[in-house]
């Protein structure tokens, strides 16, 4: 869900994020497809390929992950670390903080199609060298 809302769309994509098996992926993304939250849309026909869109109810979903993040960055850093992911509020421009659905920099409410993410410089090298670490796989297998 939290690759979903951050904008990511297709199997592989979400595959090398999540570190997940690609069995386990398919059955999360069935359930998930099966209980309404996501929908799956071709993009290719020629391999049939899907993205993956979350529905309105997937939507409504953000707050939980809003909140699991909160406590996260709250209990789960070691100390001097930063952020992983600066969540800006279009409408002032500014970090939404952690308190949940209402921005700390207006106080107006908000919803994620409302927000960007700006990822910490360490948290974007991860997710780049997990892209890499997966180029590198796939290229190996061909070879």
């Amino acid at each position: 869900m939290r690759e979903l809302t951050m904008g990511n769309r297709r199997f592989d994509s979400l595959q090398t994020q999540t570190l997940a098996s690609p069995q386990m992926l398919t059955n999360r993304l069935k359930r998930l497809e099966a209980d309404g939250t996501l929908e799956r849309r071709a993009y290719s026909e020629r391999p049939r390929r899907y993205e993956y869109h979350l529905t309105d109810k997937g939507e409504a979903f953000a707050s939980v992950l809003l909140a699991l993040r909160a406590w996260g960055e709250t209990w789960c850093k070691e100390p001097g670390e930063g952020i992983a992911v600066h969540h800006l509020h279009k409408t002032c421009g500014r970090e939404v903080g952690l308190s949940g659905t209402v921005c700390e920099g207006c106080g107006k409410p908000f919803t994620m199609d409302e927000v960007t993410g700006e990822l910490s410089a360490a948290f974007a090298q991860e997710r780049e060298d997990r892209s890499t670490a997966a180029r590198q796989d796939a290229e190996a297998r061909r070879t």
